[in-house]
């Protein structure tokens, strides 16, 4: 609800807190980067105090800088804020994860659990915009900011009474050094990549992405020789989690990056307001979430593997449905979407249940920070590479033929994006803004087709991988029928 909630309070937080261009960039983006950094040593961290101890401790965190967002009277006060909410909530994705991990040894409710765990993602992102949308009508934009509040007072006082604690007996102490490279490192790759998404390639981008993939080396190099690594190597043993990892990447980034795409359409071509296309999205969110409770139903009569390599498919046809939309094809748009996350939403829940399961207990506190890093380095990337794909296209389209007779800067900005394009166009003659806007939409739809082909012809690959390399994984619960129960491992503390 957090994430999705936040475009909705810019222009109210712009007009009282006057933040300059630099300040609305980091809270919008501060929120991201702290979780994305610090995501494996939230994970460790968990495996080492206690991963309900970690999730209730970042709970209270969570609730106080929320009341502290909502109270802001600066932009810097809301920068760190929105920053120690990214470090709360860092604390709470790979807990939860690890947690049901711990909870669920039996393969079927595991993958349920998953499911449901995956729904309320699904739900919240929903919600965001409507209850968002509803408290901006009647109160001030930090009010948007509570909507958590009432949920972490909730896991404070039934997470002690209803979750089990778990905590790995061998662990050893933090490294510090390796918690310094693998925030330096992360953040980095990070922001770097996001800039190259907002503002192309850079030297400054690029070098602060490479500096990011050094300090990232460095992280691992030491992680091979310390006696007390915050990250265990010997996780990317595993095939199946190796394969679970880079599909979730992949999985993520095209999605966010069609999602991207998708929202410049609803709002610059069919001309809906934020909330409105907000409400255009609904459909493909609501869609997920039968798909995210059955699958692992489904999945006690197929092997994960072909689940996971069908769900890519249906996504393939999803998007191949998406290049054939054009200016007045909002039906076809949204069924696009729809059908695209269906299918991801499919290989999102194995993927996730996949990579956990793949782990021992004892790890699955820096298996959950693995694949929850994995889908905001996804994110980034999507964001990143589908992002220069498309500008690349939409900037061929705009040939200085289609642009000749109308003021230099107003070229430059339609040049630049659809959006510099809408606002050059507002400048200009009434039929000379028509044909201008005609053409920059024309462009767009060329860069939103080439984007989802790419994205077709990604998800292709990854499903034929899949399908070949997980294809000897035991369905859930095949390995479990001919042994018993399995008793609780050490280190459980049940409630």
């Amino acid at each position: 609800m957090d994430l999705t909630v936040l475009h909705l309070t810019v222009p109210g937080l712009t007009e009282d807190l006057h933040p300059s261009s630099t300040q609305l960039l980091w809270i919008v983006d501060i929120y991201g980067f702290m979780i994305a950094g610090c995501l494996v040593t939230a994970g460790s961290i968990g495996d080492r105090i206690g991963r309900r101890r970690l999730m209730l401790y970042g709970a209270a965190v969570f609730g106080v800088a929320s009341v502290l967002a909502a109270l802001s009277d600066s932009a810097g006060m809301l920068i760190v804020t929105r920053g120690l909410l990214g470090v709360a909530g860092a604390t709470l994705m790979p807990s939860t994860m690890a947690l049901i991990r711990t909870m669920f040894h039996d393969d079927v409710q595991r993958s349920r659990a998953i499911g449901i765990w995956m729904t309320s993602f699904m739900a919240g992102a929903a919600l965001g915009p409507l209850v968002g949308g509803a408290l901006l009508n009647f109160f001030w934009w930090g009010s948007v900011f509570l909507m958590g509040v009432p949920v972490m007072l909730l896991l404070l006082v039934l997470g002690p009474k209803v979750l089990p604690e778990y905590r790995a007996d061998a662990a050893g102490p933090m490294d510090l050094v390796s918690v310094v490279l693998s925030l330096v490192g992360m953040l980095s790759v990070v922001y770097g990549v996001k800039q190259i998404a907002g503002h192309g390639v850079t030297p400054l981008s690029v070098g602060i992405a490479v500096a990011g993939l050094l300090v990232g080396w460095a992280f691992l190099h030491r992680q091979r020789s310390s006696a007390n690594p915050l990250l265990d190597l010997g996780l990317f043993g595993n095939i199946r989690f190796n394969v679970a990892v880079v599909a979730l990447v992949v999985n993520t980034g095209v999605m966010m990056g069609l999602n991207f795409f998708a929202a410049q359409y609803l709002q610059l071509v069919h001309g809906s307001s934020p909330l409105e296309a907000g409400l255009w999205t609904l459909p493909m969110t609501i869609a997920g979430i039968p798909v995210a409770l059955l699958i692992p139903s489904v999945a006690r009569k197929v092997r994960p593997a072909y689940v996971m390599a069908l769900g890519l498919v249906v996504a393939a046809v999803g998007f191949v449905l998406i290049t054939q939309v054009q200016v007045s094809h909002l039906t076809l748009l949204v069924i696009g979407t729809v059908v695209m996350f269906v299918g991801l939403s499919a290989m999102g829940v194995f993927g996730t249940d996949m990579a956990v399961s793949a782990a021992p207990p004892e790890r699955a506190g820096a298996a959950s920070a693995v694949t929850s890093t994995a889908n905001e380095l996804g994110g980034a990337l999507g964001l990143a590479l589908l992002g220069s794909v498309g500008t690349a296209v939409y900037r061929s389209g705009m040939t200085d033929g289609d642009l000749a007779g109308i003021p230099a800067r107003a070229a430059q900005d339609a040049h630049e994006s659809l959006g510099g394009a809408v606002e050059a166009a507002g400048r200009l003659s009434a039929q000379a803004g028509a044909d201008l806007l005609r053409t920059a939409r024309s462009a767009f739809l060329d860069s939103l087709h080439a984007v989802s082909l790419v994205c077709a012809v990604a998800v292709l690959a990854l499903a034929v991988a899949i399908a070949v390399l997980l294809r000897n994984t035991a369905r859930p619960g095949e390995d479990q029928e001919a042994s018993p129960p399995q008793a609780a491992p050490d280190g459980v503390e049940t409630a």
